[in-house]
């Protein structure tokens, strides 16, 4: 069946600066939270930077980003989903001025994607709070970091106007919930964290994504600005009306945040918690009306779904990359135990167009696996990964139901880890997504030398047919 999706949907790839760029301290870049998360999620932050940190020098992006941008051109990218690495603009978070140095890094990397008609789709925040917001203000738990953080996007939307058009405000902002060191530079251990204080965090990150869309668009208002979610779908483990209401309130965790970013309040069902657990959230006189500064669209990253049940201890725990359910008897899984499903992602397109009718962005979908470079007859290297074909070709065709069979009003798809780079959840080399094999290990050996993989050239046929070919 031949699937072809719209004339103007963006194709591309998606990174983030903590996972790829490396030259930590190149050029006055400050520290950031990363610096210090050698193990990725897993443990908690280290009290040093330590070598074996893979995300010092990632994979030196920094340095080869001429290199990869024309590889992204090669496969025919409309779009590139990258991050701008706070501390590299304000070293310290809360300097007076910013760094030129940054500054005019990013203005070489957007150079480089226009030269190639790649369209640059920028995130603010992407997992790297700079560290000494972190150390001096346990990070978003401060409201002051709302005014560090409006001084940094006025920086930026006024430095690359014209350049960039598309940004996204926070990554997987509802990430705060299970992760507030990697979501919002929170130091205190979460064990440690009350909802009151869980919900107090992500008080001021909506405020200042909101106060980032007002701000974006007084200063050039063709640009285009979304919010970006972690995307999960949560199934009923059984029909029993127990697990349903279950799995609707574990839905509404993440409906918080697209519904105050897309609907520009607080959800009612959120209102009467508060109410009914007597917890009460600080806000200023103004915040409310700052926050109908809604977005222009809604992206999100999809992997895995999961089951909810009201006896979860009744069945094997999933594994997942945020935040884990049971598991689905139905579905195989990743090397990493995340569970597969295509058509989740079909579902997930259509109950956010339902609820927002708003244009929606994949920014993050991919297949980690341990990849076997090899050397082809041709005495080429090459990565021979048809199961990552096989799991990007099975998602899109989901996707091309989305638009087409239900009419969602989807812009593009950016496929995560475009080319080799960190793992964020467990900080290692070995879990790769890329189209582009990159020459690193885990013991930080290699020589950072770039390969195409077949994927390479099997999403480049289907950019330039605009879809899938049988």
């Amino acid at each position: 069946m031949t699937m072809i999706f719209p004339k103007d949907f963006l194709w591309g790839g998606a990174t983030a600066a903590n996972q790829c760029e490396g030259a930590y301290q190149a050029d006055g870049k400050g520290l950031s939270i990363q610096d210090f998360m050698p193990d990725g999620i897993i443990k908690g932050p280290s009290e040093k930077i330590e070598e074996r940190n893979l995300k010092l020098i990632g994979i030196d992006f920094y340095h080869h980003y001429k290199e990869d941008i024309k590889m992204f051109a090669e496969m025919g990218f409309k779009v590139y989903r990258m991050s701008i690495a706070w501390s590299r603009i304000f070293p310290n978070g809360d300097d007076e001025t910013p760094n030129e140095s940054g500054l005019a890094f990013y203005d070489k990397v957007f150079d480089e994607c226009l030269k190639y008609g790649i369209e640059p789709l920028v995130t603010l925040s992407h997992y790297e709070t700079p560290y000494n917001l972190a150390k001096k203000y346990d990070g978003w738990r401060d409201r002051r970091l709302i005014g560090f953080f409006e001084k940094y996007v006025r920086t930026v939307f006024t430095r690359y106007k014209g350049k960039v058009k598309y940004w996204l405000t926070f990554n997987e902002i509802n990430s705060v919930w299970h992760f507030p060191l990697m979501g919002a530079g929170v130091l205190t251990p979460r064990e440690k964290l009350s909802k009151a204080d869980s919900y107090q965090i992500a008080h001021h990150e909506l405020v200042a994504s909101a106060l980032a869309v007002k701000i974006g668009h007084e200063i050039d208002s063709d640009n285009k600005i979304g919010c970006m979610v972690l995307g999960l779908v949560s199934y009923p483990r059984t029909c029993n009306p127990d697990d349903v209401i279950a799995t609707m309130e574990e839905g509404r965790r993440g409906l918080f945040f697209t519904d105050v970013h897309m609907r520009g309040k607080y959800p009612s069902y959120t209102m009467k918690m508060l109410e009914r657990e007597n917890i009460h959230t600080d806000m200023e006189e103004g915040d409310l009306e700052i926050l109908k500064n809604t977005c222009d669209f809604l992206s999100f990253s999809y992997y895995m779904s999961k089951c909810i049940a009201n006896n979860p201890e009744d069945y094997e725990k999933g594994k997942g990359n945020l935040t884990t359910g049971v598991k689905n008897p139905y579905l195989k899984e990743s090397e990493w135990g995340w569970q597969i499903d295509p058509q989740g992602l079909r579902y997930l397109l259509n109950m956010y167009y339902e609820r927002y009718e708003k244009p929606l962005f994949i920014v993050e979908n991919g297949l980690g696996a341990v990849d076997e470079l090899v050397l082809t007859e041709t005495g080429e290297y090459t990565v021979e990964d048809d199961y990552r074909i096989a799991y990007l070709k099975d998602h899109l065709a989901e996707v091309w139901k989305a638009i087409h069979l239900d009419g969602v009003d989807v812009m593009g798809y950016t496929s995560w880890g475009c080319i080799d780079l960190v793992s964020a959840s467990t900080a290692e080399m070995k879990k790769r997504y890329g189209f582009i094999y990159v020459d690193r290990n885990n013991d930080g050996s290699g020589s950072l030398k770039r390969y195409p993989k077949k994927s390479f050239y099997w999403y480049k046929d289907l950019i330039k047919a605009n879809g899938i070919i049988d």
